[in-house]
């Protein structure tokens, strides 16, 4: 179950969501990072779509803009 008003993320659209995000409320990467208590490295990590970032920690990211990460079932391809 999801707090009332969260929007659950696609894994597919984290990248983009955070940098249009971050862009719309008009933070620099550094402050996004003070904000939602990361490191620099990796809200560029996140934004650069690296693969291996941590759960928790996007969440706390996205937390700032109301959204969060959630499991979602697969689609395969066809």
């Amino acid at each position: 179950m999801h707090p009332k008003g969260y929007k659950i993320m696609k894994k597919s659209t984290l990248t983009e969501t955070v940098k249009r995000l971050r862009k719309q409320y008009g933070l620099t990467q550094e402050q996004l990072a003070l904000k939602s208590g990361v490191g620099l490295n990796f809200i560029r990590e996140m934004e650069q779509g690296k693969a291996t970032v941590r759960l928790d920690k996007v969440n706390q990211v996205l937390l700032l803009f109301n959204y969060e990460m959630a499991p979602m079932p697969r689609k395969d391809e066809q």
